[in-house]
């Protein structure tokens, strides 16, 4: 049987993708802890992209774990593999021109350096959400804190399991920010 693979010169390229969509796609990688105010910042973030006319796509630890990363726990080779396979799924949606807003703890900065290099640096944007462990525990709506407390949790990052700061995040967001305040930050920096 004589199977015929198209070469990828007669596929549509990335940059044929952006010039449709007039955006670039990048990833917009926020690490912190659980709590840190990622996800709150990253959806305020998406609705004011969406309102300028902008096409993204946001991915977060509850969904894809729900879905795609199912099968994984928290160990580090779970947790190294599961943003393995969400850089992979993240950096289809950037060459395909699309804003991809990443919400992941990402704990350590191997497992950040891996999503980096999947992407690729120049598509990959880091914002840590420097939020202290005693804020985010105040915070905390899934009670998980408590349970890694008690010993129900095991391996919780900040504290039974080490979150290591970024090295040189892009922007650095701290709980002395307004939600606005970091988005204006965040898209200042992107420069749409």
């Amino acid at each position: 049987m004589n199977r015929t693979i198209f070469p990828t010169n007669k596929i549509l390229q990335r940059a044929d993708k952006e010039q449709l969509l007039d955006q670039r796609g990048i990833a917009i990688w926020f690490t912190g802890l659980s709590g840190s105010g990622k996800t709150t910042i990253a959806i305020a973030l998406e609705k004011e992209l969406h309102a300028n006319g902008l096409l993204t796509q946001m991915l977060d630890g509850d969904n894809m774990r729900a879905g795609i990363n199912n099968n994984l726990g928290f160990s580090n080779e779970d947790r190294t593999e599961n943003i393995r396979r969400i850089a992979e799924v993240t950096k289809l949606f950037v060459n395909s021109g699309i804003i991809t807003i990443c919400c992941f703890v990402s704990p350590t900065e191997e497992i950040r350096n891996t999503a980096r290099t999947i992407i690729g640096a120049a598509d990959f944007m880091e914002v840590f959400v420097n939020t202290p462990l005693e804020i985010c525990e105040k915070r905390d709506v899934k009670g998980l804190y408590a349970k890694a407390r008690k010993g129900e949790i095991e391996d919780f990052t900040g504290i039974t399991a080490p979150y290591e700061n970024p090295l040189n995040p892009a922007i650095e967001i701290t709980n002395n920010f307004t939600i606005e305040e970091s988005v204006k930050k965040i898209i200042e920096k992107i420069n749409l």
